[in-house]
């Protein structure tokens, strides 16, 4: 009689652990797939915002009203909104409070610099379990092969006579454990190196930014300082 080598059949007749280590790698598998989607989008939205907002940025003849317009909707803000958000707020709170550059143009700083750091930890959010999912997984898989073919040899010890169609079952329910952990790794892996380069490029848009912003924001300062010491009207200019 033919042994049944179909997938469905292998799988429902391995024994328990390569069961439970294939249905290990199938949930790591479909949460890997669900965690690419939600990174795509949420990637894909960071572009088109960072686009949208250095194009109103560089476009706006005074970025007071850009801060005005953001400030209506502080708590749906992300990425380059919200860095600007917090440099100009900051900004404007400390020239409120003193009038020495290096105290307010540090305090700005400062502000983008935490902006992007909270940034940077929503963007890599979850990026470690496919990283995760990429390395092990065929560890995993290898782990239930073993376990099976160790089965396999094991049952052939209380036979008399082994033959290919005895072997051959066990074999291939085995080897199914290592295909399967190998389907979760490489697209996990394929899209982390692919989300990583993503995340590097958005990440260095920010600072960028936040330097050439933190420019402005000197820009600024110097003028204020300069129409400060211009004289008043009926005052002798030296």
């Amino acid at each position: 009689m033919n042994a049944d080598l179909s997938f469905i059949h292998l799988v429902l007749n391995a024994s328990i652990v390569v069961q439970i280590v294939m249905l290990i790698l199938v949930i790591a598998s479909i949460m890997s797939w669900a965690l690419i989607f939600g990174k795509s989008r949420q990637l894909a939205k960071a572009r088109k915002q960072a686009d949208q907002f250095e194009q109103d940025f560089w476009g706006a003849a005074d970025i007071s009203n850009t801060y005005a317009q953001l400030a209506m909707r502080r708590g749906t803000l992300s990425g380059l909104e919200r860095i600007f958000e917090a440099g100009f707020s900051e900004f404007g709170r400390l020239r409120r409070k003193t009038t020495n550059d290096e105290i307010i143009m540090d305090g700005s700083g400062r502000a983008m610099r935490i902006a992007v750091s909270r940034e940077t930890d929503l963007i890599e959010q979850h990026l470690p379990f496919l990283a995760t999912v990429g390395s092990i997984s065929p560890y995993i898989g290898l782990f239930g092969t073993v376990w099976g073919i160790m089965n396999s040899f094991t049952a052939l010890g209380n036979v008399q006579q082994a033959t290919l169609a005895m072997v051959a079952p066990g074999i291939a329910e085995a080897l199914i454990a290592t295909a399967i952990g190998l389907f979760a790794a490489i697209p996990a892996v394929i899209f982390y190196n692919r989300f990583a380069t993503e995340v590097d490029r958005l990440l260095n848009r920010y600072d960028n930014f936040s330097d050439e912003f933190s420019t402005v924001l000197q820009r600024q300062a110097i003028r204020r300082n300069e129409s400060s010491r211009q004289p008043h009207a009926g005052e002798a200019e030296y």
